[in-house]
């Protein structure tokens, strides 16, 4: 026998889950052409101001949401560790 509250709740988990993976794909997409054009213009796969910035922003929202910054700056570290991961790839390739 099924807890209908507990579904509902693991259902909204789910569309959210669902969410957060299909907005990855879309900054992948965006951080991808980034890549491209950096390494068309000869610019760094790392930029580490925008990275400190863009952390410093995040923590600032997170904290604002209730959520911890600590986390938040874990989960965009390892987001932009991809990222760069995918522009060094992108470099070599030109």
């Amino acid at each position: 026998m099924a807890d209908e509250q507990l579904e509902k709740f693991r259902s909204s988990i789910d569309n959210i889950d669902a969410a957060l993976i299909l907005m990855l794909a879309e900054r992948f997409k965006i951080t991808q052409e980034v890549g491209a054009y950096k390494a068309k213009v000869g610019l760094p796969p790392a930029d580490p101001e925008r990275e400190n910035r863009q952390i410093a922003r995040l923590a600032k929202l997170a904290a604002e949401a209730n959520l911890d910054p600590a986390f938040s700056e874990k989960f965009l570290r390892f987001v932009i560790a991809e990222v760069i991961r995918h522009h060094e790839r992108t470099s070599e390739s030109s």
